[in-house]
């Protein structure tokens, strides 16, 4: 069974930084393509990064994200990252990890403040 569990948020101020973190178990990341999602309040959950399997060696960001977000994986620690930089208070919202299609069991998320 996957498991995956999300850490890293936290409250900063506009144009602050974090790092996230997904641990996956039971699923080799290397081999699969993930995906980083965000719920803001009062919004639909939506995709904000993916990154392909190593053979592939592809990154897709949503527009809202570009050039201020990097998306990585950890073969050896089978753990995703999400690198947020210059962060907006458009970016508040609780952060997860699945596959694209988002079918893997959700994990409770990690929430993600931005003030102005």
């Amino acid at each position: 069974q996957v498991q995956l569990v999300e850490s890293g948020g936290g409250a900063v101020p506009t144009g602050g930084s974090l790092t996230l973190s997904c641990e996956v178990s039971g699923l080799a990341l290397r081999f699969f393509y993930m995906s980083w999602y965000r719920q803001g309040p009062g919004k639909q959950r939506e995709l904000v990064a993916t990154i392909s399997d190593e053979d592939d060696g592809k990154t897709i960001y949503a527009d809202s994200v570009k050039d201020r977000f990097t998306i990585s994986r950890d073969n050896a620690k089978n753990t995703l990252y999400l690198q947020m930089n210059n962060l907006e208070p458009e970016d508040t919202g609780r952060y997860y990890c699945n596959n694209p299609s988002g079918r893997l069991d959700w994990g409770q998320g990690t929430q993600v403040t931005v003030s102005s």
